[in-house]
Protein backbone atom coordinates (compact mmCIF):
# COMPACT_ATOMS: atom_id res chain seq x y z
CA UNK A 1 0.00 0.00 0.00
CA UNK A 2 1.64 3.29 -0.90
CA UNK A 3 1.57 6.41 0.93
CA UNK A 4 -1.22 8.80 0.64
CA UNK A 5 -0.20 12.22 -0.71
CA UNK A 6 -3.91 13.41 -1.55
CA UNK A 7 -5.93 13.20 1.87
CA UNK A 8 -8.04 16.53 2.99
CA UNK A 9 -9.77 16.24 6.53
CA UNK A 10 -13.68 15.95 6.23
CA UNK A 11 -15.46 18.84 8.28
CA UNK A 12 -16.47 16.28 10.60
CA UNK A 13 -14.77 12.57 11.39
CA UNK A 14 -16.45 9.89 11.04
CA UNK A 15 -14.97 6.38 12.11
CA UNK A 16 -14.27 3.84 9.84
CA UNK A 17 -13.67 0.65 11.44
CA UNK A 18 -11.84 -1.16 8.16
CA UNK A 19 -9.14 1.90 8.78
CA UNK A 20 -6.51 -0.76 9.04
CA UNK A 21 -3.26 -0.99 11.30
CA UNK A 22 -2.36 -3.81 13.70
CA UNK A 23 -4.74 -3.35 16.46
CA UNK A 24 -7.70 -1.85 14.62
CA UNK A 25 -9.86 -4.45 15.56
CA UNK A 26 -9.69 -3.19 19.16
CA UNK A 27 -9.49 0.62 18.79
CA UNK A 28 -12.79 2.63 19.16
CA UNK A 29 -13.64 6.38 19.88
CA UNK A 30 -15.99 5.71 22.32
CA UNK A 31 -15.33 4.26 25.86
CA UNK A 32 -17.09 1.77 28.22
CA UNK A 33 -17.62 -2.56 28.37
CA UNK A 34 -18.37 -4.48 25.23
CA UNK A 35 -19.51 -7.48 27.02
CA UNK A 36 -19.88 -8.62 30.63
CA UNK A 37 -17.02 -10.45 32.05
CA UNK A 38 -16.33 -10.58 35.65
CA UNK A 39 -12.95 -10.45 36.46
CA UNK A 40 -11.37 -13.82 38.60
CA UNK A 41 -10.01 -13.08 42.33
CA UNK A 42 -7.00 -14.82 43.78
CA UNK A 43 -6.08 -15.48 47.72
CA UNK A 44 -4.00 -12.22 47.55
CA UNK A 45 -5.51 -8.45 48.42
CA UNK A 46 -3.93 -7.53 45.67
CA UNK A 47 -4.98 -8.51 42.20
CA UNK A 48 -3.71 -7.12 39.26
CA UNK A 49 -5.44 -7.59 35.69
CA UNK A 50 -2.44 -6.99 32.80
CA UNK A 51 -0.40 -7.73 29.55
CA UNK A 52 3.55 -8.18 29.72
CA UNK A 53 3.68 -5.21 27.35
CA UNK A 54 6.24 -2.19 28.68
CA UNK A 55 3.48 -0.75 31.10
CA UNK A 56 2.45 -4.07 32.23
CA UNK A 57 5.76 -5.48 33.14
CA UNK A 58 6.36 -1.84 35.44
CA UNK A 59 4.02 -3.09 38.00
CA UNK A 60 5.10 -6.80 38.12
CA UNK A 61 8.94 -5.55 38.61
CA UNK A 62 7.58 -3.37 41.17
CA UNK A 63 5.78 -5.80 43.01
CA UNK A 64 8.41 -8.58 43.11
CA UNK A 65 10.99 -5.62 43.94
CA UNK A 66 8.83 -4.81 46.87
CA UNK A 67 8.51 -8.89 47.91
CA UNK A 68 12.74 -8.98 47.63
CA UNK A 69 12.97 -6.47 49.83
CA UNK A 70 10.75 -8.28 52.59
CA UNK A 71 7.37 -6.79 52.13
CA UNK A 72 5.04 -10.25 52.60
CA UNK A 73 1.93 -7.88 51.91
CA UNK A 74 2.89 -7.08 48.29
CA UNK A 75 2.18 -11.27 47.27
CA UNK A 76 -0.58 -10.36 44.35
CA UNK A 77 -2.20 -12.78 41.44
CA UNK A 78 -1.19 -11.55 38.21
CA UNK A 79 -4.43 -12.27 35.55
CA UNK A 80 -3.46 -12.21 32.13
CA UNK A 81 -5.55 -9.63 30.09
CA UNK A 82 -4.89 -10.47 26.37
CA UNK A 83 -6.21 -7.07 24.95
CA UNK A 84 -5.82 -8.68 21.08
CA UNK A 85 -9.41 -10.25 22.19
CA UNK A 86 -10.87 -7.40 23.42
CA UNK A 87 -10.77 -8.33 26.92
CA UNK A 88 -10.25 -5.10 28.43
CA UNK A 89 -13.53 -4.43 27.26
CA UNK A 90 -15.49 -7.12 29.73
CA UNK A 91 -17.23 -5.12 32.53
CA UNK A 92 -15.18 -6.30 35.04
CA UNK A 93 -12.00 -4.37 33.80
CA UNK A 94 -13.98 -1.32 32.75
CA UNK A 95 -14.76 -1.16 36.32
CA UNK A 96 -11.56 -1.38 37.89
CA UNK A 97 -10.35 0.82 34.45
CA UNK A 98 -12.93 2.89 32.91
CA UNK A 99 -10.26 4.00 30.03
CA UNK A 100 -9.41 0.01 29.49
CA UNK A 101 -6.23 -0.03 29.08
CA UNK A 102 -3.57 -2.30 31.46
CA UNK A 103 -2.86 -2.72 33.86
CA UNK A 104 -5.39 -2.03 36.74
CA UNK A 105 -4.79 -3.09 40.49
CA UNK A 106 -7.67 -3.61 42.76
CA UNK A 107 -6.27 -3.57 46.38
CA UNK A 108 -8.66 -5.49 48.60
CA UNK A 109 -6.21 -5.41 51.86
CA UNK A 110 -8.90 -2.81 53.61
CA UNK A 111 -11.92 -4.57 52.74
CA UNK A 112 -14.17 -6.30 50.44
CA UNK A 113 -14.65 -3.09 48.56
CA UNK A 114 -11.18 -2.59 46.76
CA UNK A 115 -9.12 0.20 46.09
CA UNK A 116 -8.89 0.52 42.24
CA UNK A 117 -5.86 2.04 41.10
CA UNK A 118 -5.39 2.21 37.01
CA UNK A 119 -2.52 3.90 34.79
CA UNK A 120 0.68 1.86 35.34
CA UNK A 121 2.55 5.41 37.19
CA UNK A 122 -0.59 5.96 39.32
CA UNK A 123 0.23 2.06 40.63
CA UNK A 124 3.76 2.42 40.95
CA UNK A 125 3.35 5.62 43.46
CA UNK A 126 0.41 3.61 45.01
CA UNK A 127 2.23 0.61 45.96
CA UNK A 128 5.86 3.02 47.26
CA UNK A 129 3.71 4.78 49.28
CA UNK A 130 1.48 1.91 50.41
CA UNK A 131 4.89 0.19 51.96
CA UNK A 132 7.02 3.37 52.24
CA UNK A 133 10.43 2.29 50.17
CA UNK A 134 11.47 2.93 46.21
CA UNK A 135 10.55 6.40 46.18
CA UNK A 136 12.28 9.20 48.50
CA UNK A 137 11.36 10.85 51.24
CA UNK A 138 13.36 14.05 51.12
CA UNK A 139 11.93 16.66 49.42
CA UNK A 140 13.94 17.69 46.99
CA UNK A 141 15.57 14.04 45.75
CA UNK A 142 11.06 13.37 45.96
CA UNK A 143 10.48 15.91 43.31
CA UNK A 144 13.51 14.44 41.08
CA UNK A 145 11.64 11.06 41.26
CA UNK A 146 8.70 12.30 41.00
CA UNK A 147 9.25 14.50 37.44
CA UNK A 148 11.12 11.47 36.14
CA UNK A 149 8.56 8.92 36.67
CA UNK A 150 5.65 12.07 35.00
CA UNK A 151 8.30 12.50 32.06
CA UNK A 152 8.03 9.04 31.61
CA UNK A 153 4.30 9.23 31.59
CA UNK A 154 4.12 11.63 29.35
CA UNK A 155 7.54 10.65 27.15
CA UNK A 156 6.66 6.99 26.12
CA UNK A 157 3.18 8.01 23.91
CA UNK A 158 5.69 9.17 21.67
CA UNK A 159 7.78 5.95 21.57
CA UNK A 160 4.94 3.57 21.08
CA UNK A 161 1.78 5.41 19.80
CA UNK A 162 3.81 7.44 17.38
CA UNK A 163 7.63 5.73 16.40
CA UNK A 164 6.24 2.01 17.56
CA UNK A 165 2.72 2.73 15.88
CA UNK A 166 3.98 4.06 12.21
CA UNK A 167 7.66 2.35 11.96
CA UNK A 168 5.72 -0.88 12.45
CA UNK A 169 1.99 -1.45 12.92
CA UNK A 170 0.80 1.18 10.30
CA UNK A 171 -0.59 -0.26 7.21
CA UNK A 172 1.73 1.85 5.15
CA UNK A 173 5.08 3.60 5.79
CA UNK A 174 4.28 7.37 6.64
CA UNK A 175 7.69 9.58 5.81
CA UNK A 176 6.45 12.55 7.78
CA UNK A 177 5.40 10.61 10.51
CA UNK A 178 8.39 8.29 10.94
CA UNK A 179 10.60 10.92 10.67
CA UNK A 180 8.20 13.16 13.23
CA UNK A 181 8.34 10.27 16.09
CA UNK A 182 12.02 9.09 15.13
CA UNK A 183 13.09 12.50 15.94
CA UNK A 184 11.20 12.84 18.99
CA UNK A 185 12.11 9.74 20.44
CA UNK A 186 15.85 10.40 19.79
CA UNK A 187 15.89 13.61 21.63
CA UNK A 188 14.53 11.68 24.65
CA UNK A 189 17.03 9.14 24.80
CA UNK A 190 19.65 11.74 24.65
CA UNK A 191 17.76 13.54 27.33
CA UNK A 192 18.03 9.95 29.26
CA UNK A 193 21.65 9.99 27.87
CA UNK A 194 22.68 12.88 29.09
CA UNK A 195 20.95 12.25 32.61
CA UNK A 196 22.81 8.76 33.02
CA UNK A 197 26.31 10.34 32.52
CA UNK A 198 25.85 12.19 35.94
CA UNK A 199 23.75 9.91 37.75
CA UNK A 200 23.44 6.12 38.37
CA UNK A 201 20.17 5.83 38.32
CA UNK A 202 17.32 8.02 37.01
CA UNK A 203 16.76 10.26 40.19
CA UNK A 204 20.25 10.15 41.48
CA UNK A 205 22.14 6.97 43.51
CA UNK A 206 19.44 4.72 44.48
CA UNK A 207 17.31 2.89 42.46
CA UNK A 208 13.52 4.59 42.28
CA UNK A 209 10.17 3.91 40.33
CA UNK A 210 11.41 6.02 38.34
CA UNK A 211 14.03 3.49 36.72
CA UNK A 212 11.13 0.98 37.09
CA UNK A 213 8.61 2.97 34.94
CA UNK A 214 11.55 4.31 32.15
CA UNK A 215 13.31 0.49 32.33
CA UNK A 216 10.78 -1.07 29.74
CA UNK A 217 10.53 1.52 27.51
CA UNK A 218 13.46 2.75 26.69
CA UNK A 219 15.40 -0.02 28.29
CA UNK A 220 14.07 -2.14 25.67
CA UNK A 221 14.78 0.50 22.95
CA UNK A 222 18.71 0.87 23.46
CA UNK A 223 19.02 -2.83 23.79
CA UNK A 224 17.10 -3.71 20.34
CA UNK A 225 14.07 -5.50 21.94
CA UNK A 226 11.46 -3.10 20.32
CA UNK A 227 9.88 -2.65 17.05
CA UNK A 228 12.72 -3.64 14.99
CA UNK A 229 13.87 0.08 15.36
CA UNK A 230 17.23 -0.56 16.98
CA UNK A 231 19.48 0.32 13.62
CA UNK A 232 16.99 2.62 12.09
CA UNK A 233 17.34 4.73 15.43
CA UNK A 234 21.31 4.26 16.17
CA UNK A 235 20.28 3.02 19.49
CA UNK A 236 24.24 2.41 20.19
CA UNK A 237 25.23 5.79 20.43
CA UNK A 238 23.40 6.36 23.77
CA UNK A 239 25.86 4.22 25.91
CA UNK A 240 25.02 5.98 29.47
CA UNK A 241 21.69 4.77 28.70
CA UNK A 242 22.95 1.10 27.97
CA UNK A 243 24.83 0.72 30.57
CA UNK A 244 22.28 1.64 33.31
CA UNK A 245 19.16 -1.15 30.90
CA UNK A 246 22.35 -3.75 31.77
CA UNK A 247 22.17 -2.53 35.10
CA UNK A 248 18.65 -3.29 35.94
CA UNK A 249 17.87 -6.17 33.71
CA UNK A 250 20.31 -7.63 35.77
CA UNK A 251 18.44 -7.73 39.09
CA UNK A 252 16.71 -11.25 40.09
CA UNK A 253 13.05 -9.41 40.49
CA UNK A 254 13.38 -7.33 37.39
CA UNK A 255 14.26 -10.72 35.64
CA UNK A 256 10.71 -12.36 37.59
CA UNK A 257 8.63 -9.39 36.80
CA UNK A 258 9.54 -9.15 33.22
CA UNK A 259 8.35 -12.85 33.02
CA UNK A 260 4.95 -12.16 34.51
CA UNK A 261 1.56 -11.58 32.04
CA UNK A 262 4.15 -12.47 28.93
CA UNK A 263 2.49 -13.80 25.90
CA UNK A 264 5.87 -13.21 23.72
CA UNK A 265 9.30 -14.82 23.38
CA UNK A 266 11.01 -18.23 24.36
CA UNK A 267 8.17 -20.37 26.17
CA UNK A 268 10.45 -20.68 29.51
CA UNK A 269 10.40 -17.24 29.45
CA UNK A 270 6.51 -16.53 29.85
CA UNK A 271 4.87 -16.65 33.03
CA UNK A 272 0.91 -15.70 31.77
CA UNK A 273 -0.56 -15.88 35.34
CA UNK A 274 1.21 -15.79 38.40
CA UNK A 275 -0.34 -16.39 42.15
CA UNK A 276 2.81 -17.63 43.98
CA UNK A 277 6.57 -17.47 44.60
CA UNK A 278 6.82 -21.23 42.96
CA UNK A 279 5.05 -20.53 39.69
CA UNK A 280 8.30 -19.27 38.41
CA UNK A 281 9.78 -22.96 38.72
CA UNK A 282 6.72 -24.77 37.74
CA UNK A 283 3.90 -22.44 35.72
CA UNK A 284 5.99 -21.55 32.64
CA UNK A 285 4.92 -22.57 29.68
CA UNK A 286 7.63 -24.49 28.41
CA UNK A 287 6.51 -26.63 31.60
CA UNK A 288 2.88 -26.24 31.26
CA UNK A 289 3.31 -27.71 27.66
CA UNK A 290 5.58 -30.33 28.11
CA UNK A 291 2.99 -31.49 30.89
CA UNK A 292 0.67 -31.32 28.38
Amino acid sequence: MSEPTDYVPPKIWTWNKANGGRFANINRPVAGATHEQALPRGKHPLQLYSLGTPNGVKVTVMLEELLALGHSGAEYDAWLIRINEGQQFGSGFVAANPNSKIPALLDYSQGETPVRVFESGAILLYLAEKFGTLVPTEPALRAECMSWLFWQMGSAPYLGGGFGHFYAYAPFKIEYAIDRFAMEVKRELDVLNRRLAESRFIAGDDYTIADIAIWPWYGGMVKGQMYEGGEFLQVQEYTHVIRWADEIAKRPAVRRGRMVNRVMGPLESQLHERHDASDFDTQTQDKLQAKA
